[in-house]
């Protein structure tokens, strides 16, 4: 710890004493707000030096202050933005006005008066009464130097809102990114349900799960995946249209766009197909970027990108041929599909299983390649266990995955009900596991016999949260738009 935060600690400290010595209360209770720093900009744009006759009131955090003779200027910040602040000791007591030397960068206070423009044309609040509400005993960070480290901000997530007005924004554009999905939804007749975080068995995706105990049942139980089987299970009990935004866990590796613990939307509607899937895919991002961005043009890493529907539509299997010169069907040759891979600096080719190196060549040749909006349809069945096969060709399967900006934002299937098609598919998942994939999907009995009870055609689609809001906020890492993203433990040290 520097010699300069231990003289800053030290006098916030004594400030505080001094405050309670006087009898005030470093961390007051309910103050009464009737206005924002943005109310306050726009009902008074016109206004001139003559203050207001009307008095407002409004609460926030101190982030300057500037001391002319007897007159104190300050800046003030609330959620919707700053608005600066004239104490002068003309206009406030004299035993008040002597407070503000107490008062520190970083307190949250509460003030009255009249909004007015200084001869320089700044709006500002002509101050007759503050409180403090909350001491700050901690220094913000340096204004220009302070905050910048992405680790750092992640792990103090607290300081980067308050320091970076533009991160503020990018969480409630997320907000509204939600919101709009969950509105969409409800109109058109899907109902928002909930399932279990905790499950015996981890089904609904391929991916290694995270594990926990329940001491009351004395059970070992798996953190959820997906939601999709129990989503599932609904089309069975009769609803027809559900959907669950959720937290999900996969314990995998950690990159710019996959956490380990991310939000997901799962959506099933029965007696429609990946078609219809499709099209609400489709019928979300459009809707999104209506109501949200104003404009179906964005910009995600020096692309330009326009997410007005129809999207560009094209099979799995004519992209493995134009990137790599193979199509699915020499691909299931191991010899060659490890040949490629190596060639495509894939390491460990030789030891996945098929369906693990098909997704591996994808996502190396193909993926960095789908800029523009494109749905890659017909997965090839050993990828794909809980989606139907194709009428005209069995080895490839109704499903699609939707890539935007160079990585997957969704993935869809026409859902497999046929009980026994689905038994053999597990089954055949568990040979990968035994062969080695730790990804692979589960035998799930009590799903196995909830489909026999008939569940009705239908499509289901998923969509990444997290990668969604990567793109229509152009962040170059999910840590980014996630608020506090799982990290290592370390002392960190904020310098002011």
């Amino acid at each position: 710890m520097s010699e300069r935060l231990i003289e800053q600690l030290k006098q916030r400290e004594e400030h505080l004493k001094v405050l309670k010595e006087k009898g005030i209360s470093p961390f007051g209770g309910r103050y009464a707000v009737d206005s924002s720093a943005l109310l306050l900009h726009q009902k008074f744009a016109e206004i001139g030096p003559t203050p207001s006759s009307e008095e407002v009131s409004l609460a926030g955090r101190l982030v300057s202050k500037r001391l002319h003779g007897n007159v104190i200027f300050a800046d003030i910040i609330d959620f919707s933005g700053k608005i600066q602040l004239y104490f002068g000791v003309n206009f406030l007591d004299k035993e008040k006005f002597k407070l503000l030397k107490y008062i520190d960068i970083g307190d949250i206070i509460g003030v009255k008066g009249q909004v007015f423009r200084t001869h320089k044309g700044e709006l500002s609040l002509l101050v007759k009464e503050f409180n403090l509400l909350s001491k700050c005993l901690k220094p913000l960070p340096e204004k220009w130097h302070g905050l910048k480290d992405p680790e750092l901000r992640y792990r103090k997530r607290h300081l980067d809102l308050i320091m970076n007005p533009k991160v503020r924004e990018l969480f409630v554009r997320r907000s509204l990114i939600i919101k709009t999905i969950r509105n969409y939804l409800d109109s058109i007749g899907f109902y928002e349900v909930e399932t279990p975080t905790m499950n015996i068995i981890h089904g609904g995706a391929n991916a290694k799960p995270f594990v926990t105990y329940h001491n009351a049942l004395n059970l070992e139980l798996y953190l959820r995946i997906a939601t999709e089987l129990h989503l599932k299970r609904l089309l069975v009990g009769g609803f027809e249209r559900v959907y669950e935004i959720g937290r999900v866990f996969r314990n995998e590796g950690i990159s710019t766009i996959h956490n380990p613990e991310f939000t997901s939307l799962e959506v099933y509607q029965a007696y429609a197909d990946y078609t219809d899937m499709m099209q609400l895919a489709e019928s979300i991002i459009s809707r999104i970027a209506v109501e949200v961005l104003q404009n179906f043009s964005i910009e995600y890493k020096g692309h330009h990108i326009n997410l007005k529907p129809p999207y560009r539509r094209v099979k799995m299997d004519e992209l493995f041929h134009f990137y790599t010169g193979f199509n699915i069907s020499k691909l299931r040759d191991r010899n060659i599909s490890t040949q490629v891979a190596q060639k495509l600096g894939i390491k460990g080719a030789e030891k996945m299983t098929l369906p693990h190196i098909l997704d591996k060549i994808f996502s190396t040749a193909v993926e960095p390649n789908l800029i523009e909006p494109t749905f890659v349809l017909d997965y090839p069945l050993e990828c794909s266990p809980l989606a139907k096969k194709k009428e005209d060709d069995p080895t490839f399967t109704y499903r699609f995955e939707l890539f935007i900006g160079g990585f997957e934002i969704a993935n869809a299937f026409s859902e497999l009900n046929d009980p026994y098609d689905q038994k053999e598919r597990f089954l055949e998942q568990q040979k990968n596991k035994e062969a080695g994939d730790e990804d692979a999907h589960p035998l799930d009995e009590d799903f196995l016999e909830a489909l026999e009870y008939g569940m009705p055609p239908a499509g289901g689609m998923g969509i990444g949260i997290d990668r969604l809001v990567m793109l229509l906020t152009d962040s170059s890492s999910i840590r980014e738009v996630i608020l506090f993203p799982t990290l290592k433990p370390s002392p960190v040290e904020i310098h002011p």
